[in-house]
């Protein structure tokens, strides 16, 4: 497993540049703010849905990660099956700590 994935999102949290949860990414990228889409592996197909319905047509990343909501939740402090991150860099390094480097949906599971 990629610890340092796990490592970076609670470094993103910390930063204020994650949104966690349903409802706030949807409006985090309902606005423009959110580069990157992180669901957990174990994300339940109705938040998936909703949320990627909610990002159709705008430019935002979507990777599905090989950790469960536990192991994200441990690592960022909160419960999170779908998080957003706001910050192209962070979101650049998570790409490419989770094998993606062009977006493409990676399921790692």
């Amino acid at each position: 497993m990629n610890d340092r994935l796990l490592s970076l999102l609670g470094l993103c949290r910390r930063a204020g540049k994650l949104v966690i949860g349903c409802d706030p990414v949807i409006e985090a990228a309902g606005g423009g703010q959110v580069s990157l889409l992180i669901f957990a592996c174990d994300a339940s197909e109705n938040t998936k849905k909703t949320v990627l319905k909610s990002v159709s047509g705008a430019d935002v990343k979507i990777i599905t990660v090989a950790y469960n909501k536990d192991d994200i939740s441990n690592s960022i402090g909160k419960a999170c099956a779908v998080a957003g991150v706001c910050d192209e860099g962070f979101a650049k390094k998570l790409l490419k700590l989770s094998g993606e480097n062009d977006g493409e949906e990676c399921n790692l599971c």
